[in-house]
């Protein structure tokens, strides 16, 4: 399915150039940009398979396998961009990719879910996962309020990880059933090996990518920075979320959309901002702390609609992608005032 999706955007931005031609240099920003995001998510992919195979033959439980390396392996496509990013300078394409990238997770996401299928409220979710979500971003917020994030202060984000997932491991481990028996096929050391170097090797590859070329495709369109990374680089990072999400729900397996979308949030902020802001430390525009703010808002917003009601119907759903339209709307007007 993913596939079909990279070909479908390949295919409409070749025909968009020549119903609207654009400049031969765009047009292959935009495909070696479609195919940075496929390097990405394809390398994440083998990645994940390659790491969960490997734990299995060393025989990991599969819990711990999927409180870490599934989590952070999903959330591979945004470390990767802001990495790179944070390398090269952009720190504000680092921070605008995580918030954008969030705010895509629980607007789009979250809500075309609950428009398909209303969500019922998961309780570990609500008393402990959504509120770390809140905090998380709640905290990068005051970091960068004098307009910087020190390498201390990432430095206490990726504690608070490090802290979030031995506390995960701990309270799953209480309602671990006896059925944790792993029946999926384990591949050779050879395949294992291969998996993990050649998915790390797509990440960093396709993180490079998507960087030079959204700032190329900004840079021609008179985007800032900011907006490339809250629109083209939070979108298609977090097309993998949309899609597991979309699929979850259509099959009635809601709890799944929901841990996806607050799983891959509280990692996108603690581990990925952690991250960049260790390798450098981020500087923060004004827009970038509005951005956050509107982010917690929202997430307050979307929490209070999950909590009421004992789940988030279709109607709610439905407000949180028109939300999502009206940010867009919100920050291009912002970018071209």
């Amino acid at each position: 399915m993913k596939i079909i999706l990279y070909v479908m955007l390949l295919a409409a931005a070749v025909i968009t150039s020549y119903i609207f031609p654009l400049p031969e240099m765009i047009l292959l920003s935009i495909i070696m940009l479609l195919a940075g995001f496929y390097l990405l998510i394809s390398g994440a992919d083998h990645f994940v398979e390659g790491s969960c195979s490997l734990a299995r033959k060393l025989k990991i439980p599969s819990l711990i396998v999927g409180l870490t390396i599934v989590a952070m392996g999903t959330s591979a496509p945004e470390l990767a961009v802001s990495i790179s990013a944070a390398v090269s300078g952009s720190n504000s394409l680092a921070i605008s990719n995580v918030i954008g990238s969030n705010i895509f997770n629980l607007l789009m996401v979250l809500g075309v879910c609950s428009a398909i299928k209303p969500i019922d409220t998961n309780d570990s979710v609500a008393k402990r996962d959504y509120p770390i979500s809140i905090g998380a971003m709640a905290l990068f917020v005051i970091f960068i309020l004098d307009g910087v994030m020190s390498r201390i202060e990432a430095a206490v984000l990726i504690i608070a990880l490090i802290a979030y997932i031995i506390m995960s491991i701990k309270l799953a481990g209480k309602d671990k059933s006896d059925d944790d028996e792993n029946t999926e096929t384990v591949f050779s050391p050879v395949k294992c090996a291969l998996g993990i170097i050649g998915g790390v090797a797509g990440i960093v590859l396709g993180g490079n990518l998507v960087v030079d070329n959204a700032q190329s495709i900004a840079m021609a369109a008179g985007m800032s920075e900011t907006l490339a990374g809250l629109t083209i680089c939070a979108m298609g990072t977090s097309l993998p979320e949309l899609v597991t999400s979309i699929t979850a729900a259509k099959k009635g397996e809601n709890d799944m959309a929901v841990g996806n979308v607050v799983g891959s949030n509280i990692f996108n902020v603690l581990c990925i901002l952690g991250v960049s802001g260790v390798i450098t430390p981020i500087a923060a525009e004004g827009s970038a702390i509005i951005d956050g703010i509107i982010l917690i808002a929202l997430s307050l917003i979307a929490y209070i609609w999950y909590l009421t009601g004992k789940k988030m119907s279709r109607g709610e759903g439905v407000t949180l992608v028109v939300l999502y339209a009206a940010y867009m709307a919100y920050i291009i007007i912002r970018n071209y005032m």
